[in-house]
């Protein structure tokens, strides 16, 4: 292609939407104070043969980003993953991180919590408090945002298996605070497509796990729009030993189920998929993981354009959140992770990332410390603040290497996705992923990429610096948070006094309403909240649930 037919034109159209865009007030010139265009692409009259795959900022494929002013317009948001021990300290950990200049919550929750079990569960001894924050009720939901106003704030829950029920805990919290329901703004991972392949973190049958899934959808599109209740993850399955093309196809085709799930409770797709979000990894491989994020959007916008009839550009965006590496972190001379979490964090911005959490350096060894968890902030703040790579939008679009990249991992995922269809009776997406959980297909993809990258390491032909080459060192032991035992029977004895409290009467009506709207075809949202303003618990809930509905075992794989 002619980049004069394109190139000329598609720089004028840019233009235009760059002109009208709304940019941000600040110094785009270099550090020397040259002025910086904001964008860049062919010369007039260059011939770029496929450039419409590359195209500008701001439109079809987005492969260059969504906002024609790339990050001019807007910076990407900061929000830390945090959580740990009780609501009340993780409260102070929000503060602070907010202080200190993060741009939303991100809330980590304990394995029970994780798991749909309360902290006085006999399965949660050891565990409560120790991965992520406890959460048994709406009550730890007061405490959990304290001071600290959810209208104002965007909140992103990393939980799965029972997000239904905390979500409906967290609007309990929210109407107590006085905010208005509709105008709250955050993302609900709820991703269960994702748990049977990577994290294991589930309570139901696929089947009722959808269901709800399918009640939260719609529940969202018509009371709370600009809520994004599913945020489809590929960090998880990255961090389970996935490659960076198995990564972008399985989370991709993981959309497309709950995209093919939204049809098929007759939502319109042009409404309820800018509702989606997506969770991410950033790996070490610097410009694999760039070339990951700018196939993503593309591949997005196409088949949400060509395969489910969406027309906007809102529902043809992919946006998303990603998380610097946590299997790339070594016990091993830890301070080298602030390197490794930095370079992780500049791929993710040269990628587009909407949001970022930037790891600690002694997340390997325990929960992060205050100290570290402030050089992680930091580190994006660096970023940020002194690179100059918010200038201009993706400044590396054009370079023979990324482009080929791109394409390549593009072409991979398409491989993989006709693989998962083909594993469907009907053709769908959604039927392939089913048979591919049941029959153990993902797992054993991943477990065969996990188990080819560990030979590569001990055989010393991919190198981890202090692990497997440069192991000589002068450093110190890093200090670290360890949450003692005493937050466990704090937690269970403050449970106690709750049950206490509470009107029993009013829990047991709750929770018999819905276990009968569990028998209904009728959307569960509405009195799974009435049993979180009740103060059922959600160990309570998630039971009732599992009575009905029975519990899911995977089937054993050798």
């Amino acid at each position: 292609m002619v980049a004069g037919a394109d190139g000329a034109d598609g720089r004028d159209r840019w233009q235009r939407r760059y002109a009208a865009a709304r940019k941000r007030d600040a110094d785009f010139t270099t550090l020397s104070g040259v002025e910086v265009d904001p964008v860049y692409g062919p010369p007039p009259g260059a011939v770029v043969p496929g450039f419409e795959r590359i195209g500008w900022p701001g439109e079809f494929p987005y492969t260059r980003g969504l906002y024609p002013a790339g990050y001019r317009g807007r910076a990407w948001t900061i929000r830390q993953f945090s959580g740990f021990g009780n609501a009340e300290a993780t409260n102070e950990r929000y503060k602070m991180l907010l202080q200190a200049g993060g741009g939303g919550l991100s809330v980590a929750f304990d394995m029970p919590t994780l798991m749909g079990r309360d902290s006085d569960d006999p399965r949660s001894a050891g565990e409560v408090g120790h991965c992520g924050v406890a959460i048994d009720s709406a009550a730890d939901m007061d405490t959990l945002f304290g001071g600290i106003p959810l209208a104002d704030v965007t909140t992103s829950m990393t939980i799965s298996g029972p997000a239904v029920p905390v979500f409906c805990m967290y609007l309990a919290a929210a109407e107590r605070q006085g905010a208005d329901i509709g105008a709250l703004d955050g993302t609900l991972q709820t991703d269960i497509f994702k748990e049977y392949i990577a994290q294991k973190e589930w309570l139901f049958p696929p089947q009722p796990h959808l269901r709800l899934i399918g009640d939260l959808m719609e529940y969202c599109a018509v009371n709370i729009p600009a809520y994004k209740p599913l945020s489809v993850s590929g960090y998880h399955i990255r961090e389970a030993g996935a490659t960076a093309a198995q990564e972008l196809a399985f989370t991709l085709a993981d959309g497309f189920g709950y995209v093919e799930l939204g049809q098929s409770r007759g939502l319109d797709v042009e409404k309820f998929a800018p509702g989606l979000s997506f969770f991410f990894d950033a790996h070490i491989d610097f410009f694999e993981e760039i070339a990951k994020f700018r196939a993503a959007r593309r591949i997005w916008a196409r088949w949400l354009r060509d395969v489910y009839g969406a027309k906007s550009e809102r529902a043809q965006w992919l946006r998303f959140h990603t998380q610097t590496a946590g299997v790339s972190l070594t016990a091993q001379q830890p301070e080298l992770n602030v390197v490794r979490t930095a370079i992780e964090a500049l791929a993710a911005v040269l990628g587009g990332t909407n949001s970022l959490h930037t790891n600690a350096l002694d997340e390997v060894l325990a929960l992060p410390s205050e100290h570290a968890a402030e050089v992680a902030l930091r580190t994006q703040q660096v970023i940020m603040e002194e690179t100059g790579v918010v200038n201009v939008a993706d400044p590396l679009g054009g370079s023979w290497y990324l482009e080929a990249l791109t394409d390549r991992l593009e072409a991979e995922a398409e491989q993989i996705f006709d693989r998962i269809r083909g594993l469907s009776h009907d053709g769908s997406m959604t039927g392939g992923i089913l048979r591919g959980i049941e029959e153990g297909w993902f797992t054993a993809e991943i477990a065969e990429a996990s188990f080819a990258y560990q030979q590569q390491i001990e055989k010393g032909n991919k190198r981890i610096v202090g692990v497997n080459c440069y192991t000589d060192t002068v450093e110190q032991p890093v200090e670290i948070m360890r949450v003692g035992h005493e937050v466990e029977r704090d937690q269970v004895r403050t449970l106690a006094d709750r049950k206490a409290a509470r009107d029993e009467t009013a829990v047991s009506a709750a929770l018999a309403d819905l276990v009968a709207t569990a028998r209904s075809d009728a959307n569960m949202i509405l009195p799974m909240i009435a049993a979180a303003r009740a103060e059922a618990t959600l160990g309570e809930i998630c039971d009732a649930l599992r009575s009905e509905w029975g519990s899911y075992v995977e089937a054993p794989a050798f």
